[in-house]
């Protein structure tokens, strides 16, 4: 196969009609330009040029029939190659963002503002799910990025540094008001109504984990697939809710729910970035992540 560089020394010698102009468009030697044309015309096994007084012209059996044919395929590569670049340093596409509900609600959503202020070309998809949902749509390329309650380990994606980190915390309603302003022991909560996460979240097998290193093991009466749920059950006095503060801080504030100071305190958790193993970052995920440095 002929090397693609000696039809571009072609186009250029024909576009400029010298061998001198070419050279110099092409920052090479002249001898280097003239070599190259005879190394195509060998190749082909025909002449593409008629050397004149005037320069160099299209030969009628050779260069004049290829011509057309070769600035359509540069011109298609150049295309190709610009589209490449213009993808590594322009934010344009979508960005497909996967996090639940809570993650997106009070960690994303003001970066995605903020960004498309910045990047208006740039469309946004939004899937929620669990992190373990978001996590499986990440490998089967759905997402390109996803927010995820950690601890999490999967050899398959790639961690890409912490975006908050997370105070779990048990609240409540002036129903329990008994429990306002003491220290609790954490095991006494196993007697009162507890509201809880499903068990297939990370957020609960984070806090099953930990209590169950303390010999407790909580059985809640209500068990919620997402803490917004889980926060309203609280303020009609349904239960004790175990929900990061960073979620509830409103209602901590307004009072429509207190904190229950409790001994010894749940560990402080985070939420993480994680994207695709073995794929390239567009330039507009790269400057999404930023967001979050």
């Amino acid at each position: 196969m002929v090397n693609l560089e000696l039809y571009r020394v072609f186009y250029t010698v024909a576009k400029c009609g010298s061998l001198t102009k070419a050279a110099e468009e092409l920052f090479i030697s002249q001898p280097a330009v003239s070599q190259a044309i005879k190394q195509l015309e060998t190749q082909l096994g025909t002449s593409l040029f008629n050397r004149t007084h005037k320069g160099m012209e299209l030969s009628a059996q050779g260069g004049k029939l290829i011509y057309k044919s070769v600035e359509d395929a540069l011109t298609l590569l150049d295309s190709a190659e610009n589209a490449l670049i213009e993808l590594k340093t322009t934010a344009t596409g979508t960005i497909r963002i996967g996090a639940t509900d809570s993650i997106f609600s009070n960690l994303i959503a003001d970066k995605i503002v903020a960004f498309h202020e910045k990047y208006p070309a740039v469309k946004f998809d939004l899937i929620t799910g669990t992190t373990l949902d978001t996590i499986a749509q990440l490998k089967d390329n759905k997402c390109d990025i996803v927010f995820i309650n950690l601890p999490v380990s999967d050899k398959d994606v790639v961690l890409s540094g912490s975006v908050s980190l997370l105070s779990d915390i048990f609240v409540a309603n002036d129903k329990f008001s008994e429990l306002k302003d003491k220290t609790v022991p954490i095991k006494r909560l196993q007697e009162l109504p507890l509201l809880m996460m499903e068990k297939n979240t990370i957020a609960r097998q984070a806090t099953d984990n930990y209590l169950n290193s303390l010999g407790l093991n909580f059985i809640p009466d209500i068990e919620v697939a997402n803490w917004d749920l889980m926060l309203k059950l609280a303020i009609k006095g349904m239960g004790i809710g175990c929900v990061p503060r960073e979620y509830c801080t409103k209602y901590l504030e307004s009072g429509e729910l207190f904190e229950i100071n409790v001994s010894p305190t749940l560990p402080v958790r985070g939420v993480g970035m994680a994207l695709p193993k073995n794929i390239p970052v567009p330039y507009a995920l790269r400057e999404f992540i930023h967001l979050f440095k």
